[in-house]
C-alpha cells in the first residue's frame, strides 16, 4: 500500500503548542449562556421534534425528521465547541490592577487610541477569538492591528504589517477598563422560544 494512504497512529500525530483562548469574564459568561441554552433548552426542544417527525413514518421522505436530524447534528457540534473554548479559557480582566509598565503598555484587554500617518484616530479593544465585534471595534488579539499594538505605549509608533501593505501608526493612549460585550440572546426562531 501507497505511504500516502496509510494511517499515523494518534501518538505519531504531530504536537504543536495549544493556542491559549485568553477571554474577558463578560465573553466567557456570554459562552456558558449560550452553552447552557443549547445544552437544557434548544437540544431538548430539537430532540422532542425529531422524536415526532420519526414517528410519522417513513424517515427517507420526511422532510421534518431530516431537517431537525441535521440541526440537532449542528446543536451538538455547537454544544462541543463551547465546552472546549470554556474549557480551555483563560480568564483576563482589564479592570484588575496593574502596576508598573504594565499598567502604560497595550496587552489583552487594553482600549487602544491610536493614529495613522494622514492624523486619522482610531480607537480598539484587544479581546479574545470570541468577543471580536468590528461594530464596536473589539479586534482579536491575534489580528495584525493588535500584535502590531502589543507591548506599546502611548508616544510610541509602531508598524502595521497588514496583508493590504504596512502603516505606520502612532499610539495616543493605552487604558484599561471594562470590556462591554453584547450578551448572549436567544436567536429568533429557537426551536424552544415560546410560540404565539
Amino acid at each position: 500500500m501507497a505511504k500516502a494512504f496509510t494511517r499515523r497512529p494518534a501518538d505519531d500525530a504531530p504536537k504543536g503548542p495549544a493556542k491559549k483562548n485568553y477571554i474577558t469574564p463578560a465573553g466567557l459568561q456570554r459562552l456558558r449562556d449560550e452553552h447552557k441554552f443549547l445544552l437544557t433548552r434548544e437540544r431538548p426542544a430539537v430532540t422532542k421534534v425529531v422524536a415526532w417527525a420519526a414517528s410519522n413514518g417513513d424517515r427517507s421522505e420526511n422532510a421534518d425528521y431530516q431537517y431537525n436530524k441535521r440541526r440537532l447534528r449542528q446543536i451538538d457540534g455547537r454544544i462541543r465547541y463551547l465546552g472546549k473554548r470554556i474549557d480551555s479559557a483563560v480568564v483576563v480582566d482589564p479592570e484588575a490592577p496593574r502596576g508598573g509598565r504594565a499598567a502604560t503598555q497595550a496587552f489583552f484587554g487594553a482600549t487602544v487610541r491610536f493614529a495613522s500617518v494622514d492624523g486619522a484616530e482610531r480607537e480598539v479593544v484587544i479581546v479574545g477569538l470570541d468577543e471580536v465585534d468590528l461594530d464596536r471595534q473589539h479586534i482579536s488579539w491575534l489580528s495584525p492591528l493588535a500584535k502590531a499594538l502589543m507591548k506599546s505605549r502611548p508616544g510610541d509608533r509602531v508598524i502595521l504589517h497588514a496583508p493590504g501593505g504596512t502603516q505606520p501608526l502612532e499610539i495616543l493612549d493605552v487604558r484599561y477598563e471594562r470590556v462591554l460585550v453584547e450578551p448572549f440572546v436567544e436567536p429568533p426562531g429557537a426551536e424552544s422560544a415560546p410560540r404565539t
